[in-house]
């Protein structure tokens, strides 16, 4: 598992569904070693830190793994890197391999598997298709955000190498699984072995607890 790319963005104003929007969904690669930051990458800036950024979602990763099958079903090739907004485009992994909870080291930093992606309207953007968001949370394929535990640099080319794994079986699909059909004992057993999931992934698994329990 390496990084393929390392892409950046500051906020913008841009046109979308008739208004004005600002967003920082349009990142671009950085070339050579990029520091990182405990809430960020040096370049990169969230644009709504009600939903993105902080200290559990500090950098979004994708799986390049994905691209082929995203290609297909969208009729575009090749993509661009950061299709999907990503900061680290990485290969080797699909969500299904990700433990939530694990923690990497890459290049000198370390960070921790924290929690999937929630996409929003602004992936629409992205894709000038405002039903993409619905259609990628169909698919399963979110990738996954990282909690940077020790600050450093890294750059394209440096590998995922783990430092430490965690004791449960919630990986990133999984947890995608819990939420849109699993039983209310793998909704409780998520919410006590993962302790960084924000209020999204929250309320869904409370959900399957409340109405299925």
């Amino acid at each position: 598992m390496k990084i393929i790319s390392v892409s950046v963005a500051t906020p913008q104003i841009v046109e979308f569904g008739g208004r004005r929007v600002q967003t920082s969904i349009f990142k671009t690669p950085v070339t050579g070693k990029v520091p990182v930051r405990f809430l960020n990458i040096e370049g990169d800036q969230q644009s709504d830190l009600t939903v993105h950024g902080g200290r559990d979602k500090a950098i979004y990763v994708y799986s390049s793994d994905y691209y082929e099958d995203w290609s297909a079903e969208l009729g575009v090739q090749p993509l661009q890197v950061s299709q999907f907004g990503e900061n680290l485009t990485v290969a080797g992994c699909t969500d299904s391999e990700v433990l939530i909870g694990i923690r990497y080291r890459i290049g000198n930093v370390e960070a921790t598997v924290t929690q999937p992606r929630i996409p929003c309207f602004k992936l629409g953007i992205r894709l000038n298709d405002k039903t993409f968001p619905a259609t990628f949370w169909a698919r399963g394929r979110l990738g996954f955000y990282l909690r940077v535990d020790k600050e450093g640099t890294l750059g394209a080319g440096d590998s995922l190498e783990i430092i430490e794994q965690p004791k449960h079986k919630f990986t990133v699909r999984r947890l995608y699984e819990t939420v849109t059909g699993g039983s209310p004992g793998d909704a409780m057993a998520a919410m006590e072995s993962l302790p960084h999931l924000d209020d999204g992934w929250l309320r869904r698994l409370n959900r399957i607890v409340k109405n299925r329990g």
